[in-house]
């Protein structure tokens, strides 16, 4: 059912303008495909589809979003996946919470885990909340400020 709901997701990218996860849900519903929010972020996500100013566009560049992702280039970056989910954040001791989306914080949370923060001991990830653990409050206070310029650029 996954590969099956991939394609879909590629074909409705690539043949038609898809400006938000919304919209493409409904899309999808239509062709028999009912997903929650969470497993569409997930699938968007997997499927390395990135989000420009004219909607979803695949990793090669095919599909409305007027950017294309190289092949070899890995999963989005922080600032990629923020753009699309995250809403706001502020930290609490040596640690940093950032709330998303619905459905948002696993991607956010598997970004920080790629790039690989030196300040970010770790991170978990709820439905729209990513709990981000660093080593000490100064720590935090830099990866917040980092976090928040990226939220605010």
């Amino acid at each position: 059912m996954k590969y099956q709901r991939h394609n879909a997701i590629q074909e409705l990218v690539a043949n038609s303008l898809v400006s938000n996860q919304d919209e493409l849900r409904r899309k999808l519903r239509r062709r028999g495909f009912e997903v929650t929010q969470a497993t569409l972020s997930r699938d968007i996500h997997e499927l390395r589809i990135s989000k420009g100013p004219g909607g979803y566009s695949l990793p090669k560049g095919n599909g409305n979003g007027g950017t294309s992702v190289a092949e070899d280039e890995g999963p989005p970056s922080v600032a990629e996946v923020l753009e699309g989910f995250g809403l706001r954040v502020r930290q609490a001791m040596n640690q940093v919470i950032l709330r998303t989306v619905m459905g948002g914080a696993q991607p956010v949370a598997a970004a920080l885990d790629y790039e690989g923060w030196p300040e970010v001991v770790g991170t978990i990830a709820g439905d729209d909340t990513v709990l981000v653990i660093c080593q000490d409050q100064r720590h935090a206070s830099e990866v917040e400020q980092r976090l928040r310029k990226i939220l605010e650029s």
